[in-house]
């Protein structure tokens, strides 16, 4: 089970990440997000940062599609994000171990080539 913390831990710990000022969590590589708290929209009222639940960049739609099909339980996606490569992640429902492999491979994604080159490296 993760939470908030460990998705700050873990982005901390890749190179040349930056912390966006957020009322949850919001991380940047080459200023790109790779990995930020939901902020959950309802009709007629306020956003609402949702520090248990990690937006996460997957790279295209195919992989937003196999995430959200292969493991209902951790992900899931919402209106405003159609047509964006990004998921939700139920942090409460995910390891750390498999978390850190997601908030990587999302920064990795981000990176720019030669951070993410030399990173592999």
């Amino acid at each position: 089970m993760a939470d908030a913390d460990d998705v700050r831990r873990l982005a901390l710990a890749l190179p040349e990440v930056e912390e966006i000022e957020s009322d949850g969590f919001d991380f940047r590589v080459g200023g790109k997000g790779f990995v930020w708290s939901y902020p959950e929209r309802r009709p007629g009222q306020r956003r609402v940062i949702r520090p248990d639940i990690a937006v996460l960049y997957v790279g295209d739609e195919a992989e937003k599609q196999a995430l959200l099909l292969g493991e209902p339980e951790l992900f899931f996606t919402a209106p405003g994000y159609d047509g964006w490569p990004l998921v939700m992640l139920r942090l409460a429902a995910v390891g750390v171990e498999r978390l850190a492999e997601l908030v990587t491979d999302a920064w990795r994604m981000r990176a720019p080539g030669d951070l993410a080159g030399a990173f592999e490296d």
